[in-house]
């Protein structure tokens, strides 16, 4: 299994990372179902392979957002890695395509507060809709806000952490549509993503 390639981020278990990245030149990365369904079937396999837990995460035509938990020494950044050293090989193989799909390397971020976490978990989930793609985040497939909100029973999520934080799935759901309805952010969250976008822009 390939190993997380060196770098100056400290990867450390229990800590929180946002993993994403675009494709080159704004590529299409996903072209058809089937695109999408190979990556989740992946992300699951290695992030359980590697004790590392997903916390939410989003499929998009041109990019993703991973949010995961370290829960052991195996740094977090071998799931995108692992994920799309394969796929990117599938990718041209089907699509008569060579080079590199994405671009440069995957960004990855550690979390550090827990009002950075929740907010960075609903942005995830609305981004489909922030994007201009569909109109209501349970109408997109390629995430798991379905899970989330009770209405898919997927087995890539973690159960434990949304409880923990939101007494019903009903309450994320207003949460998340608090956000796309005001599109406001502690300021915070909001300085993150702005510079988020300024490095990786989806349009």
């Amino acid at each position: 299994m390939p190993q997380a390639r060196k770098d100056t981020l400290v990867w450390q278990a229990g800590l929180y990372y946002h993993i994403y990245n675009r494709g080159a030149r704004r590529l299409t990365i996903f072209r058809e179902p089937t695109n999408y369904l190979m990556v989740i079937r992946k992300i699951k396999e290695y992030s359980q392979a590697n004790d590392i837990t997903m916390i939410a995460y989003c499929l998009e035509p041109n990019h993703y957002h991973f949010l995961c938990r370290q829960d052991g020494d195996v740094p977090a950044g071998i799931v995108p890695q692992s994920v799309f050293n394969s796929y990117t090989k599938a990718y041209n193989k089907r699509y008569g395509q060579s080079g590199t799909l994405f671009e440069g390397r995957f960004r990855a971020k550690p979390i550090k507060s827990l009002s950075h976490l929740l907010h960075l978990c609903r942005y995830i989930h609305a981004n489909p809709v922030k994007d201009g793609l569909i109109a209501d985040p349970a109408d997109w497939p390629y995430s798991h806000y379905l899970e989330w909100i009770g209405k898919r029973d997927g087995k890539l999520v973690d159960r434990e952490f949304i409880e923990r934080y939101f007494a019903t799935p009903k309450d994320y759901q207003l949460f998340v549509h608090e956000y796309l309805k005001s599109r406001q952010l502690p300021d915070d969250v909001k300085k993150y993503l702005e510079e988020m976008e300024k490095q990786i822009p989806t349009k």
